[in-house]
């Protein structure tokens, strides 16, 4: 989900007033007590510890981008989880919750159906292609031009968007933390402590840190979920009874504007399929797996702990309406819950949990970013390069992304509104690039053309509805558009209409075309395993999510 900075101004704010409070036992105080600070501090000295220790195997550009493709199931899976979770999720997911209901947890359930497709029909066309990059497999279908244009776009967004926003996102917690803390050194400091374990470890040290990192966020979020539901006596009857009926309903009507059922239907498998199937920072760790296996284990494990935010994030929140007096923003209530309900030692263990989701966003930003750079631009792959020169590189191109990372903060800061608008641009932004994706791979007679077409057309699409609501928003006037994610749903059809029309018209086909970055009934349909076979974690995962929407209905 893009930065939501809003939640952590209004965070930032709401822990002001509890930063320098002592006694832990008041309801209206937050103590960092010596046992807090201790436990941040170690939380941070271990990750240091697993960047230095990984960075001893970083040899080759292989080992570098793709930690020499031979992550395991289960890293992989914390991985995908923990990059996801940034700082603004924990907080914007709880406020959301609070305000309108947990119908922000269709994002975590969406993302749990898109993990379980992609071990099911994409993984094995991309590991079977053996990429190093996500738009590598649109060049390899469509041509170079087709590559780099969704390269420039991802690169835009990884940086600019993701990495700069969550460095943005993470000072403005650092300072609640620490009062008066300068915001530039700040700003160079975060960049550089998340860039430096990925500078030296690559994509190991990346995914060996978001495995702690994963671990620390789950164990946090669920102890204040516990702190929650405790004061309900665990029972589900006595929560429902507390708090307003919609609160705790994900299916909400056509005209609700947070989250109607029509963008949940249309847009929410969108912008999921973009970020968990077609982003090269989410699925650089699905390329570096030893094995077609690992990366779907990986996925399903991933698949299965998207479950979880609902119960550790948005449920919670949700439940805070009775616990706590009321609030001026939905975007208190984290701190507030934090300040109410957990004691000392445990503060310290959320608050590592908001360290390491800033920076498992950050480092898994910069990497797959110099990943496209060498690899989609610079052609590592047909160059005749040592691989300590290839090192050499790859690092050089990563410590300019953290430059950036580090002082484009500063713009965000000057330019507020500008950026409130930039968290949408996905809903815009990436509609074409997901008809080109699922055409290419699952329709043989799409063409380079076609592909082409449906990029120019949808992006001009967006940035004229992005425009569009600017103006609308600007002047005051009722924006007569739909929902953002029933825009992104029919975006979308509309790009891949033309994709098809394209095609039909122009049918050459594109070059470099072939028959192994085609989806083959084989690649889902081989025979059954028994209970290691990776459908019936899939099925149960399906099974889960429509369980928990039947309940929450």
């Amino acid at each position: 989900m893009p930065v939501d900075l809003g939640a952590v101004l209004q965070w930032q704010k709401m822990f002001a007033h509890l930063r320098d409070r002592r006694d832990v036992t008041s309801p209206d105080m937050i103590s960092l007590h010596s046992i807090d600070l201790g436990v941040i501090v170690g939380y941070l000295v271990v990750v240091a510890v697993i960047g230095v220790i990984v960075s001893r195997k970083s040899t080759s550009a292989e080992e570098l981008f793709l930690a020499g493709r031979s992550l395991g199931g289960v890293a992989i899976g914390l991985s995908l989880f923990a990059s996801n979770i940034s700082s603004t999720t924990l907080i914007g997911v709880a406020g959301a919750a609070y305000t309108d209901g947990i119908g922000v947890a269709h994002y975590e359930l969406w993302a749990a159906v898109i993990l379980v497709g992609m071990a099911v029909f994409t993984i094995p066309v991309l590991l079977r292609t053996h990429l190093t990059t996500i738009p590598e497999y649109l060049g390899r279908r469509f041509g170079v031009g087709v590559q780099r244009y969704v390269s420039a776009l991802t690169i835009f967004l990884s940086i600019f968007v993701d990495a700069a926003g969550s460095v943005y996102a993470g000072i403005l917690v650092l300072q609640v933390l620490v009062p008066g803390l300068p915001f530039v050194p700040a700003c160079i400091g975060l960049a550089l402590f998340a860039g430096a374990y990925t500078l030296a470890g690559g994509l190991r040290g990346v995914v060996y840190t978001d495995v702690i990192q994963a671990l620390v966020l789950i164990a946090g979020s669920m102890a204040l979920s516990y702190e929650v539901f405790a004061r309900f006596g665990f029972s589900f009857s006595a929560m429902a009874a507390a708090v307003p009926a919609e609160h705790l309903s994900l299916v909400r009507p056509a005209s609700d504007p947070s989250m109607p059922w029509t963008g949940v239907l249309l847009g929410l498998p969108v912008l999921g399929f973009y970020y968990w199937g077609a982003n090269q920072y989410i699925m650089q760790r699905v390329l570096g797996a030893r094995s077609l296996e690992a990366a779907r284990r990986g996925a399903l494990l991933a698949a299965a702990l998207k479950i979880l935010p609902l119960f550790m994030m948005a449920l919670p929140a949700a439940l805070a309406v009775a616990l706590l007096p009321p609030l001026d923003k939905g975007d208190q209530v984290f701190p507030m819950m934090v300040s109410h309900f957990l004691p000392v030692g445990v503060v310290g263990l959320v608050l590592s949990g908001l360290l390491a989701a800033i920076m498992s966003t950050i480092d898994s930003t910069l990497n797959s970013a110099a990943t496209l750079v060498m690899y989609d631009f610079a052609g590592a792959h047909g160059r005749d390069w040592s691989p300590k020169r290839a090192v050499r590189l790859g690092r050089v191109v990563t410590g300019l992304f953290i430059v950036v990372a580090a002082f484009w903060p500063l713009v965000i800061r000057d330019f507020p509104g500008l950026f409130n608008y930039i968290q949408q641009v996905f809903s815009y932004a990436v509609p074409p690039v997901v008809a080109v994706f699922l055409l290419g791979m699952f329709w043989p007679r799409m063409t380079a053309i076609g592909a082409l077409t449906t990029l120019v057309f949808g992006h001009g699409l967006g940035l004229g509805l992005l425009v569009l609501r600017a103006y609308f928003a600007r002047s005051g006037m009722m924006d007569p558009l739909p929902h953002f994610t029933v825009v992104a749903g029919l975006s979308t059809l509309a790009s891949a209409l033309v994709g098809v029309s394209v095609s039909r018209i122009f049918p050459k086909p594109g070059p470099e075309r072939s028959d192994i970055s085609l989806w083959r009934r084989a690649d889902s349909c081989g025979p059954w395993r028994g209970v290691a076979d990776y459908r019936l974690p899939a099925l149960l995962v399906l099974l889960a999510v429509a369980c928990v929407v039947w309940i929450f209905r």
